[in-house]
This record gives C-alpha cells, sequence and structure tokens, in this order.
C-alpha cells in the first residue's frame, strides 16, 4: 500500500510515518516505481508506536522496546514504575479538583475533608 493509503487507514501523518522511517522505528518498505509500498503489518506496527508514544516512551525507549527481550524488559519495568506514579499523582489531582469543586470553604486548605485527604496521600501506599 501507499504512504498515504498507509496514513489514511492509521490516521497517523504521512510525515511522521517518513520521520519513524529516518529514526529507524519502521522497517523500510520496498519501492515500485520510486515509491514507498507498505505490507499489511506496516498498519499494527504503526499502532504499536502510537500506543509506545501514548505511553510516554522515547523514540530510544521505542527503539529498545523493538529490540531484544532482556534490555527491553529493564525498560518496560522502569517506564511501568514512572506509569504507577503518575497514576497515583493524576489520581491525587482528581481528589484535589473534585472536592474543590463541592468546597464550601474559600481557601480549601481551611477545610478539614480536605485536610485528611491530603494527609492521606503522605501515607506510603
Amino acid at each position: 500500500m501507499t504512504i498515504g493509503h498507509l496514513a489514511e487507514l492509521t490516521g497517523v501523518p504521512a510525515s511522521a510515518i517518513r520521520f519513524w522511517e529516518r529514526h529507524e522505528l519502521l522497517p523500510p518498505p520496498e519501492r515500485q516505481g520510486g515509491q514507498r509500498r507498505y505490507p499489511p503489518e506496516a498498519v499494527k506496527r504503526i499502532v504499536l508506536l502510537r500506543k509506545c508514544q501514548q505511553a510516554g516512551l522515547t523514540l530510544a525507549q521505542i527503539r529498545e522496546f523493538q529490540q531484544d527481550q532482556p534490555r527491553r524488559a529493564a525498560m518496560i519495568r522502569t517506564k511501568l514504575a514512572e506509569i504507577e506514579q503518575l497514576m497515583v499523582d493524576l489520581d491525587h489531582a482528581h481528589q484535589l479538583m473534585s472536592h474543590a469543586l463541592r468546597c464550601s470553604k474559600t481557601d480549601i486548605l481551611n477545610c478539614p475533608t480536605f485536610s485528611a485527604q491530603m494527609a492521606s496521600w503522605r501515607q506510603p501506599s
């Protein structure tokens, strides 16, 4: 398939596909008449690349993700720890915003319910 068709199927701009090729995150496509031609499995590879980006992986980490198992496993463990901490931080932010929306106190720090909530955030899980 052409790069335009691949871009259409994946919702990823052709410029991003070419960028990933330059950075060796996508295998080089075959050429026919000077045009890139992609196999059907390129769609899956691009979906994977998008998910890796959404997970916060850098280009180097995405490259490593596609490499051998021992190096990949160490990188994934590190990234999982970062994601888990981010989930805790986002949960606390959600609690803060949800409480602030319904709290009647002018200064949320004067709210005993919120103070108790903040204290629980400092406790190890």
